[in-house]
């Protein structure tokens, strides 16, 4: 993992993250580097991430927002929106905020950060 500025950003080839102690073990990692957001592929997310009945996303999201690091989900994840109008809810809300993002590209993460 490499850091830019406050940035750490996570690669994308690796195991998935598939729990909350993934979002721990990022969050140690961003601490030490003193990074203040994370971008995290959405190809690393586990499936169950975007079926959010799960309940995968918010545990995970709420790891990030309880230590006050913004958390930036980037990647296509036009396959899972297609399937899921809450997901496609969360997304619209959460892009308004300033604790998590769901964004497709690293373009619109830079420009929106």
């Amino acid at each position: 993992m490499t850091t830019a500025e406050n940035v750490l950003y996570v690669p994308a080839d690796g195991p998935p993250l598939t729990g909350e102690q993934d979002a721990l073990d990022i969050i140690g990692e961003a601490w030490g580097v003193e990074a203040t957001v994370v971008v995290i592929p959405a190809e690393r997310l586990d499936p169950n991430f975007f079926a959010l009945s799960s309940g995968f996303a918010g545990a995970l999201a709420g790891k990030f927002v309880n230590y006050r690091i913004l958390l930036a989900v980037v990647g296509d994840i036009s396959e899972h929106l297609e399937r899921s109008g809450p997901l496609r809810d969360l997304k619209r809300e959460t892009n308004r905020g300033r604790q998590f993002w769901l964004l497709d590209t690293l373009a619109e993460f830079t420009a929106k950060l």
